[in-house]
């Protein structure tokens, strides 16, 4: 009996202290000659329980002399970006969110949001790409995952602590232009995309982020860039494939010393990294020595 009690007891505590251990981080070093940076995949959204981090987390930041992010921490800061997005995002062509979608996609988010309880009518004057992103984070925020809590928060604000500088690799202007610039069927695509997401958004999740905190790149390329190339492969193009290119010139230039500061952090999302298309894979196959750090 007691034997049996002591086991349940230990059951119990290792259910909670799950989270107690620091995220295994998808951490890597690229080399040229005598040059290096680090990559690391962020989670936009992350809980209290996602702290501490790694200690090679903390080995990197101690190494480098500046920090990148996909938008620097002084443009995510500023005052007028909630506006700019909002309004890039308003209908000028004088139709409504209805009327811009196939009759399939409006139906899915008239379904989502009678089991949510949401009215339709706020939304429509804004177009999918703004809809879909406004309804991913409502869903993680219910979930209890907040931006604030994010990894590239969390490293934009120990970078200002200990002063070193910090960089975008591309800029906010260009990330809303890049969702606003998607013609009509991408973008309704795109809140197609979210809405199947939604109807598990719990399950998928989770799954995600335990992928994320287990620094498991293959479960977190399976389980959504997989997806997503194999129904939308125009969407996955724009979103995922075509920033990592764009990306790719600056790295180069960090890694063959044309650019000045001293060795760098890059932090983007985990996505960005990971499988065939990733930004990793970008960087070997154009004969840099990479390795994945503990």
């Amino acid at each position: 009996m007691m034997k049996k009690l002591v086991l349940t007891w230990w059951l119990v505590l290792s259910a909670g202290l799950a989270w107690a251990q620091a995220p295994v981080p998808l951490l890597w070093k690229v080399s040229s000659g005598s040059n290096s940076m680090y990559l690391l995949g962020s989670f936009h959204l992350l809980k209290p329980t996602d702290y501490p981090l790694a200690p090679s987390v903390d080995a990197a930041m101690a190494d480098v002399q500046q920090l990148y992010f996909e938008v620097s921490p002084q443009e995510m800061e500023s005052a007028d970006l909630a506006d700019r997005m909002s309004r890039a995002a308003l209908r000028t062509d004088g139709r409504i969110l209805q009327q811009a979608l196939p009759p399939k996609t409006w139906a899915a988010l008239r379904a989502y949001a009678a089991k949510a309880g949401m009215p339709l009518e706020p939304l429509q004057p804004f177009k999918p790409w703004f809809v879909a992103l406004a309804l991913t984070l409502s869903e993680f925020q219910k979930l209890g995952f907040s931006p604030a809590l994010g990894l590239d928060q969390h490293l934009m604000q120990a970078a200002a602590r200990s002063q070193k500088p910090t960089w975008g690799l591309e800029t906010a202007g260009a990330q809303i232009q890049m969702l606003d610039s998607m013609d009509t069927a991408t973008q309704a695509d795109f809140l197609a995309e979210t809405l199947i997401d939604l109807q598990d958004m719990p399950g998928q999740t989770d799954t995600l982020h335990r992928a994320w905190r287990e620094g498991d790149a293959k479960v977190l390329e399976r389980e959504s860039m997989a997806d997503l190339r194999a129904r939308f492969p125009a969407l996955y193009t724009r979103l995922i494939v075509d920033r990592n290119r764009a990306w790719l010139p600056h790295l180069q230039a960090l890694l063959d010393g044309k650019k000045a500061g001293g060795r760098a952090l890059v932090v983007v999302g985990a996505l960005h990294l990971v499988g065939r298309d990733g930004v990793v894979r970008m960087l070997a196959d154009k004969g840099y020595r990479v390795e994945r750090l503990p």
